[in-house]
C-alpha cells in the first residue's frame, strides 16, 4: 500500500492524531512513538528553519525541501501545510505537483490572501470563495496520483465569524475536497455544529494549538462531535523549545551538563534512534 492510499484507508477508519514534525529527526520520533501519520507543519519549519514567525516567509522550495528529507528517512502518511499554495491557481498547481513528487500525501490550502498568517493570529484577509474554488479545482487536476488528499482550510471565523466558516467549509465540500479543516473553531458548541452537518459527508481535522483561540480536545471528544483527526502542529517547537532553554540556562549556571543527564539522549541512545549500526553495516555490504 502507497503511503497516499495508506492515508486514505486512515481517513475512512477510527479518529486519528497526527503530531508536527519540522524535519526528519523529529517525523523519526513521531514514527517511532508508533503515530500512523505525521504533520509537516509550515508554521514551525518557519519557526525552527527561520527562527521567524509564522507569517508567510517560508517558500515552497523551503518547504519542498523540508518534506523530501522527511520522506527520505519515514515511510508515514504525511499531510503538508501548503500555506494558501504559495500564490494564484497556477502556483497551486505547482504547488500540488512538488510536494506530491517529494512525498507528500495530503496536500493542505488555505484561503488566505498574500502574505498569510498562522491561523490563531489576528488581521487575517481571505481571498473570495470563488478564488478558492479554483485553486481546489486547479489542486484536483494536478495532482498526478488519485490517492493525493486535498485539504480545504478556511480562516473565514477569525475574519468573518463562524456562520461565514460554515458557510465556505460546505463550498468547498462541495467542490471536491477531500478533507475540511475549519480553522480556529471557538467552543465545543461550534465544534458540535460543524461536525452534525459536515462530519457524516467528508472527514474534518481539528487544530489543536496550546495557547491559541480553539479548546484543546482529546481524539475521544473530537471523535464524538463527528471529527476524524487532529493535528497538533506546533507542540513539537515547544516543547522542544522549553526543554533547550532549561538545558542552557543549566549549562550557564553549572557550567556541565552532568545534573541533566537523565533528561537527554545519551551519545549511545541517540545513536540507536538514528540507525546508525544499521547504516554502519548496511554500507560495509558494499565493501569488496
Amino acid at each position: 500500500m502507497s503511503h497516499t492510499q495508506g492515508l486514505r484507508k486512515l481517513l475512512a477508519g477510527q479518529p486519528f492524531l497526527a503530531p508536527g514534525c519540522y524535519d526528519a529527526f523529529t517525523a523519526l520520533l513521531i514514527e517511532q512513538a508508533g503515530f500512523a501519520c505525521a504533520y509537516v507543519s509550515g508554521a514551525s519549519i518557519a519557526f525552527t528553519k527561520l527562527g521567524r514567525p509564522d507569517l508567510g516567509l517560508t517558500t515552497l522550495t523551503e518547504v519542498a525541501e523540508t518534506v523530501g528529507n522527511i520522506r527520505d528517512r519515514v515511510g508515514l502518511p504525511l499531510i503538508v501545510d501548503g500555506d494558501n499554495g504559495f500564490g494564484n491557481a497556477l502556483n497551486v498547481q505547482r504547488t500540488v505537483r512538488l510536494l506530491e513528487k517529494m512525498g507528500a500525501s495530503a496536500i493542505q490550502l488555505e484561503d488566505q490572501t498574500l502574505p498569510k498568517r498562522c491561523g490563531h493570529l489576528d488581521g487575517k484577509t481571505l481571498v473570495s470563495v470563488g478564488e478558492m474554488l479554483g485553486k481546489l479545482k486547479a489542486a484536483q487536476d494536478a495532482r498526478r496520483d488519485a490517492a493525493t488528499v486535498i485539504v480545504a482550510r478556511t480562516d473565514a471565523i477569525a475574519v468573518d465569524g463562524f456562520e461565514a466558516g460554515l458557510a465556505r467549509a460546505h463550498a468547498y465540500a462541495e467542490a471536491g475536497a477531500d478533507v475540511l479543516f475549519i480553522e480556529a473553531l471557538r467552543s465545543a458548541e461550534q465544534f458540535e455544529r460543524a461536525g452534525r452537518e459536515l462530519g457524516g459527508r467528508i472527514p474534518l481535522l481539528a487544530n489543536m494549538v496550546e495557547g491559541g483561540k480553539t479548546p484543546l480536545l482529546s481524539i475521544e471528544e473530537l471523535g464524538a462531535y463527528g471529527f476524524r483527526l487532529a493535528i497538533y502542529p506546533g507542540a513539537m517547537v515547544r516543547v522542544v523549545g522549553q526543554a533547550a532553554t532549561s538545558y542552557l540556562a543549566m549549562l550557564q549556571a553549572d557550567g556541565t551538563t552532568r545534573g541533566m543527564l537523565d533528561r537527554m539522549f545519551d551519545f549511545d541512545l541517540l545513536n540507536e534512534v538514528i540507525g546508525t549500526q544499521e547504516m554502519l553495516h548496511h554500507g560495509e555490504t558494499y565493501e569488496s
